[in-house]
C-alpha cells in the first residue's frame, strides 16, 4: 500500500462538498479535507490573475489514484485541475491501514 495526500483548489464551498463526497463515495479517497477559503495568486494564459479558492486535502492510496483522478476530471470545473499527489513516508500504522480498508475497492 502506497498511501498518498493529493492536493487541489475548487472555486467553491459547493463544488468543494460535492467533488469530497464523490471521492469518498466512489472509495477513490478515505477521506477528504475542505480547508477555508484561501486566495491563489498565478499565470494563466500569459496574464497573473487572482482567485478566491477551497483547498482540499486528499487521503487515497496509489492503487485508488486513477479512479480519483477521473472523478476529478469529470466533476472539477476548471480547464486545468490542479492535481498534485504527494507520497507519505511516514504516518500512524492504524490510521495508514484504515486509508488502505477505504480505498481498496477503488
Amino acid at each position: 500500500m502506497e498511501p498518498l495526500l493529493v492536493l487541489t483548489n475548487v472555486p467553491d464551498a459547493a463544488t468543494a462538498e460535492k467533488l469530497a463526497r464523490a471521492l469518498v463515495d466512489a472509495r477513490a479517497a478515505a477521506c477528504v479535507n475542505v480547508l477555508a477559503p484561501c486566495r491563489s495568486i498565478y499565470r494563466w494564459q500569459g496574464a497573473v490573475e487572482s482567485a478566491a479558492e477551497i483547498p482540499l486535502l486528499i487521503k487515497t492510496t496509489q492503487a485508488a489514484y486513477p479512479l480519483l483522478e477521473q472523478i476529478v476530471r469529470a466533476e472539477h470545473p476548471y480547464a486545468l485541475p490542479e492535481l498534485i499527489a504527494v507520497p507519505i513516508q511516514q504516518g500512524l500504522p492504524a490510521y495508514l491501514g484504515w486509508l488502505a480498508t477505504e480505498t481498496e475497492q477503488a
